[in-house]
């Protein structure tokens, strides 16, 4: 994979989970690092730098949509977010969408819905 190819950070805790988009998004052209927690998260964001990040909303260490709140908080601009969830309602959108993700993917996401959002968030491979 290319150095040049864009960078995006996997933040979920099922390895299951985080091994099956990697292979994804490398076989797409992407690169990909993953974090397993909150705090996982907000450390990668600041050692990687990624053009975009996948977000489990259910972590151990508390809500996904904290990781977007902690870089605020530190006055660092969040990459493209996509939120993914198991909850397909209108409240967690809405809730995803006022934090600052760009799109509510449901889990289990399809290889190509996923590839297409993150082109449409402006990532594209």
């Amino acid at each position: 994979m290319s150095a040049s190819a864009p960078l995006v950070l996997v933040v979920d805790d099922s390895p299951l989970v985080t091994e099956a988009l990697e292979v994804v998004l490398d076989a797409v052209g992407y690169r990909a690092v993953s974090a397993g927690s909150v705090g996982e998260a907000v450390d990668a964001v600041w050692a990687a730098r990624p053009d975009a990040v996948l977000l489990d909303l259910t972590l151990p260490d508390g809500d996904g949509l904290a990781v977007l709140g902690a870089l605020a908080a530190a006055g660092e601009p969040a990459p493209t977010t996509l939120a993914l969830t198991g909850h397909d309602d209108p409240d967690t959108r809405a809730r995803c969408l006022a934090a600052g993700c760009r799109a509510v993917l449901v889990k289990p996401v399809r290889p190509a819905v996923l590839v297409a959002a993150l082109a449409e968030a402006g990532v594209p491979a």
